[in-house]
Order: C-alpha cells, then structure tokens, then sequence
C-alpha cells in the first residue's frame, strides 16, 4: 500500500503565448507572483510521489533502498505543506483579500476543495494501489480556511498546537470507533458515504489514510511559510534552522520515547504487519497496526504513523526542502536552468498527479528492483518532457486550467 500524493499549485494565468526570456542573473519567479523555488519543491515533492507508487521497495536495500525509504511519507507532507502556501496565494500574499476580492477568493477555495474531493473519490473508484490523497486534501482546505487571513507567527502557534493535539484526538476516536458500532450509524446517514461507497466523512476525518486532522499541521505550516518573505537570506535561514529542529525534535524524539519506554519496540513489532519494529522512529517499513492500535504507538515517528512526532518529523523535512529550494530559486541561476525540467513537473503537479494514476492504471506497478527503476525513470523522465514543453507554450496545466475555468464562476459573489 502506498501512501504519497501531491497537491494542485495555484497556477498561473492560461495563455498559448510562451513566458518571456529573462536575464541569466535574474532569479526566476512564476507568473502567479511564487517563488520558482514552491514549484521547484513541489516539483521534487511529485518525484518522491513517482518513487513511492512505482519505484524500488526500501527492502532491496542499498542507497536506492534507502532513497526509496526516505521519499515514503515525506513526499506527501511536503505536498500538503505547499498546498496551505497555494491557499494563501489564491487568497491574497502577502495581505490577505478583503471586501469582495476576498468573498471570491473563499468561494475559489471552497469550489476547489469540492471538486478535490468528487476528483479523489473518481480517482480511488479505479482500485489502484495508490492511496489517493485528493478527497483529504479537499476537505482539509475547507478545514483551515478560516486561518487564510491569520499572520505568520498565529499560523505557526496554530500548526504547532494541532500537530500536539490532533494526533491524540485521532487515536481516540479510532479506538472508540473500534471498540463500539457507533459509527455504523453515523455512516449510514451520511449522504457522502451513501455516494461515494465509502466510510465517508468519518474516514476523511478520522479513519483514512491521509486523517485530514493529523494532516491540517503541515497545511497550516505552509500557511504560516506564504506569510513570509522568502526573498530575505535572513528569512530562509531561520526557515531552515525550524526545519532541522522540527525534524530532530520528531525523529529523534520518537527515538527517545521508543527507547525509555519498557517494552515499547515489541510491543510495536507485534501488533503491526511490518518487517519489524527497530525503524518505527522514522520509516513507514514498521507497517501498520493490524487489529487494535496500541497507546505506544503514539511514540512512533514513521511518516504515515498519524502521530505528533511524525508531524513534528516530516514537517521539518518538508521546511528543509522549501528553505532550500527557494535558496537556489534566489541565490544560483545557472542551476536554476538547470533543473527547470523539474520546476515545470511542480508547476503542473495535479496533472502530474493524475495522470500517473491512469498510467498506473493501465500497465500497473511493479515491485521488482530492476523493472521498478527503470519504471520510476520513465515516469520521471516522461513527466519533465512533457511538462517542459507545455510551460514553454501554456501557463497552466491541463487540469489546472480546468480547475481555474471551472471556478471563475465564483466571479459572480458580490
């Protein structure tokens, strides 16, 4: 089962006419007024995607092991981090949008998370082996859009708080969920469950893959980073100091708790459907709980585990990432020609995005060392392709540009 997914840029106007040429030493910026470096990590971030669904398992081992490893879990945060910097961008950066621009704006967003969810749910009714993500994160922008007029330091204290609290809520309801038939109930009376076939809200919220309330921290972080000016040398250091500190205080935090706690790795080890519990502070290869969800696994690190160490982890992997992206967005030009491939795969991430599910679709995932890196390299080198030559012609991708036609109808909110 795998787990990554990306999230749908704030793209840029429509148009067939080609971007402008502009000097060698002058930093890149995309047309929507971001940082070339957000599309450079969102870019990264859909390559980590690629790798989750279709490249090498963790367990050939080796660098390439260890790579795969490492793109599990991450990738998928970083996505979720850079969505909450779209928000902000659709709703007003660096101020917010007031009066009837901002009424607009919060009806984009709502009509974008509603279409999200009905694509996501589309998407899962394929029966791949990818997780996808798109439902969740719909409903996740509905659930922190009324921060979108917070400032920075708010959104950081608000992030930081639900990245404490979420995770135990979660863990809560689930083992009450588990425990009683409550839920049946509640799934019964719900009109999205009903459509869908599926558990519904109750699974958005609390049961999924991808819990949109363990997965609000890393938007509203993203929220909190669009806040800043990213410009500022001074800015991007401390962004990358937050980011280191975030994730030692969640990996290595877990390590720690995993190690006081008495009996905690077998306890672990037991209960999930892993290769083993010794990688629980940092690696999706632990597994997951089979049956009930013992309370130490709130100690556990591993990126899709829905703890608060996890969060605290791959948010700071995901700061790390954005720090330094948009650092040679600003400080290296000729590198950033150089990975202008990569730039235009984020810049048209939701196209990406799917169309790698129907690709998978069609000729399916293979787990095989050797077959799963040649796969990973024609996804990867496919996408750059096709995505360098649609951002020479076009400001949007292909399903960007649906998503922006569709939701122009929110300029008729007085």
């Amino acid at each position: 089962m795998t787990h990554d997914a990306p999230s749908a840029s704030a793209p840029a106007l429509p148009s067939p006419v080609p971007r402008p040429s502009r000097p060698a030493d002058v930093p890149l910026k995309s047309s929507a007024g971001r940082l070339i470096g957000i599309d450079l990590a969102r870019g990264l971030a859909v390559f980590g995607m690629y790798a989750a669904h279709v490249g090498p398992e963790p367990a050939v081992g080796g660098p390439v092991g260890f790579l795969a490893e490492l793109a599990r879990g991450r990738s998928s945060a970083l996505f979720a981090l850079l969505a909450g910097f779209s928000l902000v961008l659709i709703t007003g950066r660096p101020q917010p949008h007031t009066g009837r621009a901002g009424r607009q704006a919060v009806g984009r967003i709502v009509l974008r998370a509603l279409i999200l969810i009905a694509a996501g749910y589309a998407l899962t009714a394929l029966d791949t082996d990818v997780e996808v993500i798109l439902s969740f994160y719909g409903l996740i922008f509905l659930l922190v859009l009324p921060l979108y007029r917070l400032r920075a330091r708010t959104l950081a204290l608000l992030a930081a708080a639900s990245a404490l609290l979420m995770p135990v809520l979660v863990y809560v309801v689930q083992q009450a969920i588990y425990d009683g038939d409550w839920a049946d109930t509640i799934i019964a009376a719900d009109p999205l469950a009903r459509v869908s076939d599926t558990d519904g809200l109750l699974e958005l919220l609390f049961t999924g893959s991808y819990p949109a309330l363990t997965w609000m921290p890393f938007m509203i972080a993203g929220m909190a980073v669009a806040r800043l000016d990213l410009t500022q040398a001074r800015t991007r250091t401390r962004l990358a100091l937050t980011g280191g500190g975030l994730a030692v205080l969640g990996y290595g935090g877990s390590w720690v708790a995993l190690h006081l706690a008495a009996g905690a790795f077998s306890t672990i080890a037991a209960a999930t459907d892993g290769g083993g519990s010794g990688s629980a502070w940092w690696s999706d290869t632990v597994g997951y709980p089979v049956d009930e969800t013992p309370a130490v696994w709130l100690l556990v690190g591993a990126p899709h585990s829905q703890t608060t160490f996890s969060v605290l982890g791959n948010t700071g992997v995901a700061l790390l990432v954005v720090a330094a992206c948009v650092t040679v967005a600003a400080r290296m030009p000729r590198l950033t020609r150089a990975v202008r491939p990569v730039t235009a795969v984020g810049m048209i991430a939701l196209t990406a995005y799917v169309a790698h599910i129907l690709a998978i679709d069609v000729v399916g995932m293979e787990e095989e060392p050797g077959p799963a890196l040649v796969a990973l390299t024609a996804f990867a080198t496919a996408a750059m392709l096709l995505a360098t030559v649609w951002t020479r012609c076009f400001r949007r991708g292909p399903l960007e540009y649906v998503l922006y036609r569709t939701t122009r109808i929110t300029r008729h909110i007085r």
